[in-house]
């Protein structure tokens, strides 16, 4: 059946030109974790360790068989170990840039986010400087402390001088008032005691 091109692929092609399209593979985050896991292994002592353990193991197994008359699957000069040496080599180098690319890249990223974090930071810091300094222009004209308390200790001393002189002029009304009683209470009774006078003249007549 002839292929369609305004037909989409199916899942299982689509898959596999995925994996196996270079631009594709380059970006694909789970062969990126893998380069980076092989790089960060191919950089460890550990691996050292294995190819080393690996090397003797080849040589002395291979020297062993050809001295036995065994058979050797690698005698001397080991071309097989070179060729599998020269795979590894070839393989692990693009590995590794792909590992050094990746890692760029969030370096980048990073510094970037970076700039824009100080950058921020700064305008921040301008704003807050500018704030500072109006603040301090208009604490010129603020009313300082001592002064706020010297109005104060005025008003009050204004407000005990207004209340002496209030309760003054109600204790001279006071007194006003008992010396008019006072006065009122010793003109009184002369008439009462003539009127009484009055009336015993008139009984005695």
């Amino acid at each position: 059946m002839a292929e369609q091109l305004d037909q989409p692929l199916s899942r299982s092609r689509s898959q596999w030109m995925r994996w196996f399209h270079p631009a594709r593979a380059s970006r694909s985050d789970g062969f990126g974790r893998f380069a980076e896991a092989t790089a960060r292994f191919m950089g460890s002592p550990k691996f050292v360790l294995y190819m080393t353990v690996f090397v003797v193991a080849w040589i002395a197994a291979n020297i062993l068989l050809v001295r036995i008359n065994a058979g050797a699957w690698d005698p001397y000069p080991f071309i097989l170990l070179n060729l599998a040496f020269s795979t590894q080599a070839s393989y692990s180098a693009p590995l590794i840039l792909l590992a050094q690319n990746r890692q760029d890249d969030r370096d980048r990223v990073t510094a970037e986010q970076d700039r824009q974090r100080a950058q921020r930071n700064l305008e921040d810091t301008e704003f807050l400087t500018r704030e500072i300094a109006s603040l301090r222009l208009a604490m010129n004209d603020v009313a300082t402390r001592d002064f706020v308390r010297s109005e104060l200790r005025d008003m009050l001393e204004e407000l005990l001088t207004e209340e002496r002189r209030s309760r003054e002029e109600i204790v001279g009304e006071l007194m006003e008032e008992l010396s008019e009683e006072a006065a009122d209470g010793e003109t009184g009774p002369a008439p009462a005691d003539a009127g009484r006078a009055a009336d015993a003249a008139q009984d005695a007549g």
